[in-house]
C-alpha cells in the first residue's frame, strides 16, 4: 500500500472517529468553511505523522525468516530421524555403542559418547552432516 493510499484511509478512519465521538459538533465544524479547512488540516497534518510513523515502524521490524514455523521444525526434525535410523542401521557397530548407553547417568552417558566420537572422527562427521539441517534451521529462526 502506498503511502497517499495510507494517508488516505488515516484521513477517512479520522473522519468517521470525529462524527462518531461528537456527530453534532462534526456536522456543525464541517459545515463552516473555515471549521473544514482547519479540520482538514489538522487531520491531514497528524494523517501525514501517522502515516510516517507507521511507515518507518514497518522498516524497523523486518519480516520473520521463511520456513520457521513448527510444522517446518517437525518436519526437518522428522527428515534427520529418518536419516538417523537410516544411518544406525546401516552402520551396526554405532547402533550398537548408542544403545548400549541405555541406563547410564546423564553426565556419564554424554562423556562416553564425547569419548566415542572423538575416538571415530569419521561417525562424529557423519552424525552432524545428518543433523545439520536442525541446525542450520536454529540459525535461521532464532
Amino acid at each position: 500500500m502506498g503511502l497517499s493510499a495510507l494517508v488516505r484511509q488515516l484521513v477517512c478512519a479520522m473522519n468517521l472517529i470525529a462524527v462518531l465521538d461528537k456527530p453534532e459538533e462534526a456536522a456543525m465544524s464541517l459545515a463552516a468553511p473555515t471549521g473544514y479547512r482547519t479540520i482538514a488540516v489538522g487531520i491531514a497534518t497528524g494523517a501525514l505523522g501517522a502515516a510516517m510513523l507507521l511507515g518507518s515502524a514497518a522498516i524497523a521490524v523486518a519480516d520473520p525468516p521463511p520456513n520457521c514455523t513448527t510444522a517446518d521444525l517437525a518436519g526437518i526434525s522428522a527428515g534427520v530421524a529418518a536419516a538417523t535410523s537410516t544411518y544406525l542401521f546401516t552402520h551396526p557397530d554405532v547402533n550398537e555403542f548408542f544403545t548400549g548407553l541405555r541406563g547410564q547417568e546423564r553426565d556419564a552417558m554424554r562423556e562416553n559418547v564425547q569419548n566415542y566420537l572423538n575416538a571415530n572422527p569419521d561417525v562424529k562427521a557423519d552424525l552432524d552432516g545428518i543433523r545439520q539441517p536442525v541446525v542450520d534451521f536454529k540459525d535461521r529462526c532464532q
